[in-house]
């Protein structure tokens, strides 16, 4: 089964980064310290980038595992 990058269910605000742990095989709350300081460190460029990918990823289907 290939692996898809979508929006994941285990969510905070939009599930970007949950789609993103799940898809590298992380723990989902080192995904979202790690966007937390990215976010810090590049003068808040990461809530656009997060925007963008609520937008552009997919949400994941109920159905799916």
């Amino acid at each position: 089964m290939e692996k898809k990058l979508r929006r994941s269910n285990d969510r905070v605000i939009a599930g970007v980064c949950g789609g993103i742990a799940e898809y590298l095989d992380f723990d989902p709350v080192m995904v979202r310290v790690a966007y937390m300081f990215l976010t810090l460190f590049t003068c808040f460029s990461g809530v656009l980038f997060y925007f963008i990918l609520w937008l552009v990823m997919p949400e994941k289907n109920l159905l799916e595992r």
